[in-house]
Parts: C-alpha cells; structure tokens; sequence
C-alpha cells in the first residue's frame, strides 16, 4: 500500500497486524476516488472515521488538505495510523482519536468539515448510527461532501430518514462508494 500522488507520492504505508482488523481501500478504487474528489480536496478539513492504516486521510492530506481528523478505535490501527503520519511527516496536519466513530465526532471542533469518510466494517449496519450522530453535528451542512465505501450489496435506503441524501453512487467489482449531502431546508 502507498501513497499514489501528491507531497507523499510512492511512499509506502504500513497497515495494522492482523487480517480481520482492517481491508486497506485498493489502489485502484483509492485512485477512482481521488480523481471525483480532486478538486475538493486542496484546502479541505476531513474526518477519516473508521480510518484503519489511515491511508485515505494521508492521500488527502499528500494532495493538500487542511486537516484530517483520523478516528479508530483500535489500539493497532491506532499505533499504525501515528506511524504512517509519522513517516509521512504530516503530524501538523494530522488529529487521530482513539475513540469509536460516534463519539469521536463528539471530538471534532471545526465550524465545518468539507469531507467526511467513512469506511466502517461492511454489512454490519454502523453507517446509520454515525449518518444519526452526523445530522446533529453543526460543523455538518449541505455542504458538507459524506462518502460511505461499502459492499455493493448493502443497502441504504434508510439516508434521507436521517437526514442525508445520496446523490452519487460509483460501484466497483465488490464495493461501492456512495455520495451523500445533508438535506437542508425542509
């Protein structure tokens, strides 16, 4: 796993111990994912919850983020994230949060976050209770850009009951990458 472009470009990344802790985003879908968001990305505040090797947050922050806020609540994906920041000299750009996504966005003080990613174990349903938790959030609004990377088969028909709506929806052999907004004015 490496850093595909930017400040970072080829350096590799190390991922956490241990097979069932995360499934590393691959290169191709990092790079699809990368070219939709190309011009959101300079100057961007992101959460990269559910962060893993923290690989997404460091590719945004390689292109030119602001700030990425990487939440786990792994000791290992926790120990692996600081390390890859580390080695990617990125820490004055970097807050990771050993915490569970939920209350890890309890943790986040910005007045708005541009992208929020959420890369959360597949088919277990953790998406709504942080699409819940996000509704609330004031740095959250319609302009706020929510990407879910997820298995193509999981449904989420539930977005708008929680107040977001999918606006784009990019599949891949197995997963997909959907696109939310908050919907605001109702």
């Amino acid at each position: 796993m490496r850093v595909i472009a930017g400040e970072c470009r080829s350096m590799p990344l190390k991922t956490p111990e241990g097979d069932d802790i995360t499934r590393p985003t691959q290169d191709i879908i990092k790079e699809t994912l990368f070219n939709i968001l190309q011009g959101d990305i300079p100057g961007a505040v992101m959460i990269d919850l559910f962060a893993g090797s923290g690989q997404i947050g460091i590719e945004a922050l390689s292109r030119g983020a602001a700030k990425v806020y990487f939440i786990d609540n792994g000791r290992e994906p926790i120990k692996c994230i600081t390390d890859n920041v580390n080695f990617t000299k990125t820490t004055d750009r970097a807050v990771i949060l050993k915490a569970d996504a939920v209350s890890g966005l309890q943790s986040v003080y910005e007045k708005h976050v541009d992208i929020i990613y959420i890369d959360a174990p597949y088919m277990k349903g953790y998406e709504k209770n942080v699409l819940a938790q996000l509704s609330h959030m004031k740095y959250v609004d319609g302009e706020t850009l929510i990407i879910i990377e997820a298995d193509r088969k999981d449904d989420f028909g539930y977005t708008e009951d929680v107040g977001f709506e999918i606006f784009r929806r990019k599949e891949y052999k197995g997963n997909m990458h959907i696109f939310l907004r908050k919907i605001t004015g109702v």
